[in-house]
């Protein structure tokens, strides 16, 4: 069956799904830019504000706009207590609605692999950040096995059905995301493996909070015998361990450079 579209329309969803992975490696992710504080960011696909809400805890920003398509996600992202002083924009990472050189760090979290054309969404952060400025991103493994619902992509061929896929799921791959920031007239890049872990109550617990966001549509079309068959095939390659808990890893990789100086 052919893949269907990865759809956003449910804030909540995708918080209970993601926004431990996401926090895990967004952790990582700052660590490893290091950035001063007092710098004016852009958070490019900031979804449901996972990311913004730790470059506004960690950070000190003096500005930080995130800006995404999803009006679900965004008004998610405005009741997050963590994300004070931030400002929430709906908007395309193709065409962002800011002057040039009207920022000091862009990124994106989890989203390259999302823009239909990356290296458009990577023009325009190059555009609106300052020369000497940052601009980086990381994203989920998705053609290496990377992603956290790796354990029930990979049994969902056997079954006939075409594992969903972000569009762009080629430039997720580091050797991609490298080539992608020097063609594109970086300089200092440097690019990094994230691997973080998730550990869950049992198989239910996975189950549920695995397929709560992203792969909710794809399972709603599948048969009902079809989706119990898919859970044994996964139950059998995540087996539990101490007291029944659920633990594995997930892999995301990371970009950084910066905007050149002079021409």
């Amino acid at each position: 069956m052919a893949q269907r579209p990865i759809r956003f329309d449910d804030g909540a969803a995708y918080e209970r799904m993601m926004a431990v992975w996401s926090r895990s490696a967004g952790q990582i992710f700052l660590d490893w830019l290091s950035p001063a504080t007092d710098l004016r960011w852009i958070d490019v696909g900031c979804g449901n504000g996972a990311f913004t809400e730790l470059i506004v805890q960690r950070c000190a920003p003096s500005e930080v706009q995130g800006i995404d398509p999803s009006e679900a996600q965004l008004a998610f992202a405005h009741t997050r207590p963590g994300t004070a002083g931030a400002e929430f924009l709906l908007g395309d990472a193709m065409a962002l609605p800011f002057e040039a050189g009207r920022f000091d760090a862009a990124v994106m979290a989890l989203v390259i692999f999302f823009v239909p054309e990356p290296g458009k969404g990577l023009a325009e952060m190059m555009r609106v950040v300052r020369p000497g400025g940052m601009v980086a991103a990381y994203a989920w493994d998705a053609l290496g096995g990377g992603s956290p619902t790796q354990p029930i992509l990979a049994e969902m061929p056997a079954l006939g059905f075409s594992p969903p896929l972000p569009p762009s799921a080629a430039v997720s791959r580091i050797e991609a995301l490298r080539g992608l920031w020097l063609e594109a007239g970086l300089v200092a890049v440097e690019t990094r493996e994230i691997t973080v872990q998730r550990t869950f109550d049992g198989f239910d617990d996975f189950w549920n909070t695995t397929t709560a966001s992203t792969l909710k549509h794809t399972l709603a079309e599948m048969p009902a015998d079809t989706v119990e068959q898919l859970k044994q095939r996964v139950r059998a390659r995540v087996p539990a361990g101490a007291q029944g808990r659920i633990t594995y890893d997930a892999r995301a990789n990371a970009v950084k450079g910066c905007v050149p100086k002079s021409a």
